[in-house]
C-alpha cells in the first residue's frame, strides 16, 4: 500500500499503541477506544509493532468489525477500523448518547432512600419456594446492558432501566408465590463475569478478543462453537492490575429488592473458585499476579467484604455459585475447557482443585452465620442441549460438599444427569438441601404431582425441615443467551409453589 496515501475516512477516535502487540496489552486499549463508538464509525490505531500488520486483520475477522486501510509512514503504522461494517456508517457524534430503550417509560429518579435495616433477619421456612437467581431479561434491558458496558449509556440512566427490569421479575416472581426473592441479576450480562465489570484493574472484553493470547488460537476458534450465543457477545474478565473493590459488587441489588418485598432476599454471587478460575488467564493476569493463588487471596477478599454488606444489609441468604467444581470432576483432559462456566484457564487434578476450591470457599463464609450461606451447584447452562451438558452424580463432590462451612446446598436434581438424590445422604444433619425439581432449559411445566413425588423422596431422605425447593439452575444465566423465557419461568415456580402446598399438608 502507498505509504503516503492519506486516510480516505477521517476516525472519530484515535489512540498510539506504540509497541505494544496483541498478546500483551494492545487489544485491551483496543477494546476500551472501540467500545464506546456508535457502528459504523472509525476507530485509528496508530502502532509501531510490526506483527501487528499481521494479527489485527485476523482480529477484525473474528470480533465482526471491519479493516478500511493499514498505512504505514515514519516507521509507524495507521490502521482504520470500522465498528461493524461501513454500510452502518451514521453522520452521528461520538458523544452522541443513544436512548435507554424504546417503547417503555423510565422513571427519571430512582429509588434512593436506603430501606431500614431489618431488626431482625426474615427466616426462611421449610419447603420454602426460590429461583436460583437469574430471570429473563426484557429486550431494552439488554439493549441498555450493551449500551452500559461499551460506554454509550451512562450510569443512572441504566440503574434507572434495570429497576424498571427487578420490577417486573420481583411482581413474576410474588404472581408465582415464591417464599424467597431474588432481584434476576437483571444488572448482570451473565452470573459471573459481571464482577469484572465492577472491580478495579478488571476489564470486560468480548471472548473473541482472547483468541491472539491463547497458545492454540484454532483449537480455542474451534471450542468458541459451543456456545449458543456467538462469542464476540459474550464478555470475559481481564485482569491487568491488582483488583480492588471500589464499589459493592451486589449490596446496591439487595438494597433495590429490598424496596419492593418484604419477604425474605437472596442474593447470588460468583464464587471465590469461579472467579479465580475465570481471571486466572496466563497470557494477562500474570502481569499482575505472580500466580492464581495470589489472585485467589484478593479475590476472597473482596467476596467477605461484599459478604459481610449483603448480611448486614438484611440478606436472608448469599449464595456462592460453583458450577465449575463439575467441570473439574466431570471433565477428563488436565487441560480441558468447558464454556458451561467461562473457566478458561487451566487447573490441575481434581484432588488439588477440590482442596483449593474448598480452602477458598471457607474463607470467604468463615464466621458468617451458617443458615445464611449457600452454595449452588449445576452442571451447565448455557445451553438447551441436553447432550453438551456435563453429566454425573454428587458422589464425587461429597468430600468437599461435607467439608464446606456453609448452611444451604441448592443443586440440580431434577436432570437424569444429576443422578440420584441418595447419592446426598451424608450431607451433615444440620445443613439444608435445594432440591432441583424443574428444568429450566424445557418448554414443559412439570406437574404439580411430578413435582411433590420427586420431593417426597428428598422428604424421606432428609426430612421436610431440610428441604427447600427450586429450579436446577436460574432461567437466564447468560443475559443474551436466556433458556427459559419469562412467562415459562413463572409457570415453573408456581408449580414448585404448588407442590410445596400439598407437601405441607401432608
Amino acid at each position: 500500500m502507498d505509504e503516503t496515501a492519506q486516510p480516505r475516512y477521517p476516525p472519530d477516535a484515535s489512540f498510539n499503541g506504540g509497541d505494544l502487540d496483541c498478546g500483551s496489552g494492545l487489544l485491551l486499549l483496543i477494546r476500551k477506544h472501540i467500545d464506546p463508538l456508535a457502528r459504523g464509525q472509525i476507530l485509528e490505531v496508530r502502532s509501531t509493532e510490526p506483527s501487528v500488520e499481521q494479527d489485527l486483520p485476523s482480529w477484525c475477522r473474528l470480533t465482526g468489525n471491519e479493516l478500511l486501510s493499514s498505512d504505514r509512514a515514519a516507521g509507524t503504522w495507521s490502521f482504520l477500523i470500522c465498528k461493524g461494517s461501513l454500510t452502518e456508517r451514521k453522520e452521528t457524534s461520538v458523544s452522541a448518547q443513544p436512548q435507554a430503550h424504546a417503547g417503555t417509560k423510565v422513571e427519571a429518579t430512582r429509588v434512593s432512600e436506603r430501606p431500614p435495616k431489618p431488626s431482625a433477619i426474615p427466616d426462611i421456612a421449610p419447603l420454602s419456594v426460590m429461583g436460583i437467581g437469574s430471570w429473563p431479561r426484557p429486550r431494552w434491558m439488554l439493549r441498555a446492558m450493551h449500551e452500559h458496558v461499551e460506554g454509550r449509556l451512562d450510569e443512572d440512566e441504566f440503574q434507572a432501566t434495570a429497576d424498571d427490569a427487578v420490577r417486573l421479575a420481583v411482581e413474576a416472581q410474588l404472581r408465582a408465590h415464591v417464599d424467597v426473592v431474588t432481584d434476576g441479576e437483571q444488572r448482570r450480562d451473565n452470573y459471573a463475569s459481571f464482577v469484572g465489570g465492577l472491580l478495579e484493574n478488571c476489564q470486560l472484553i468480548p471472548l473473541t478478543d482472547l483468541l491472539p493470547l491463547v497458545d492454540d488460537p484454532e483449537k480455542f476458534e474451534k471450542e468458541l462453537l459451543s456456545l449458543d450465543v456467538p462469542a464476540s457477545e459474550v464478555r470475559h474478565p481481564a485482569v491487568f492490575g491488582k483488583l480492588r473493590r471500589g464499589r459493592s459488587i451486589a449490596a446496591h441489588e439487595l438494597e433495590f429488592v429490598r424496596t419492593l418485598t418484604d419477604r425474605p432476599a437472596k442474593i447470588a454471587l460468583p464464587g471465590p473458585y469461579l472467579l479465580t478460575r475465570i481471571m486466572w488467564m496466563e497470557c494477562i493476569s500474570d502481569k499482575a499476579y505472580a500466580s492464581r493463588e495470589e489472585l485467589a487471596a484478593d479475590i476472597v477478599r473482596i467476596l467477605r467484604e461484599e459478604l459481610r454488606d449483603l448480611l448486614s444489609g438484611g440478606a436472608a441468604l448469599v449464595q456462592f455459585d460453583e458450577p465449575v467444581l463439575t467441570e473439574v470432576v466431570f471433565t477428563g483432559a488436565k487441560n480441558s475447557r468447558s464454556f458451561m462456566c467461562g473457566a478458561l484457564s487451566e487447573k490441575g487434578s481434581a484432588e488439588h482443585e477440590l482442596a483449593f476450591a474448598r480452602e477458598l470457599i471457607n474463607q470467604v463464609v468463615d464466621s458468617a452465620p451458617l443458615e445464611r450461606t449457600a452454595i449452588h451447584i449445576c452442571r451447565g447452562n448455557w445451553t438447551r442441549d441436553e447432550s453438551a451438558a456435563l453429566s454425573g452424580d454428587y458422589r464425587p463432590l461429597m468430600p468437599i460438599l461435607k467439608a464446606l462451612k456453609v448452611g444451604n446446598y441448592l443443586l440440580e436434581l431434577c436432570t437424569p444427569r444429576a443422578g440420584e438424590i441418595e447419592a446426598l445422604k451424608e450431607l451433615p444433619a444440620d445443613r439444608r438441601i435445594g432440591v432441583g425439581l424443574v428444568n429450566p432449559k424445557t418448554d414443559t411445566v412439570e406437574s404439580t404431582d411430578e413435582i411433590v413425588a420427586k420431593a417426597k423422596r428428598a422428604v424421606n431422605l432428609f426430612g421436610p425441615d431440610r428441604i427447600v425447593l427450586n429450579p436446577d439452575c436460574g432461567f437466564a444465566t447468560f443475559a443474551d443467551n436466556p433458556v427459559c423465557i419469562s412467562r415459562l419461568a413463572e409457570a415453573k415456580l408456581n408449580a414448585l409453589a404448588r407442590a410445596a402446598e400439598v407437601l405441607k399438608g401432608r
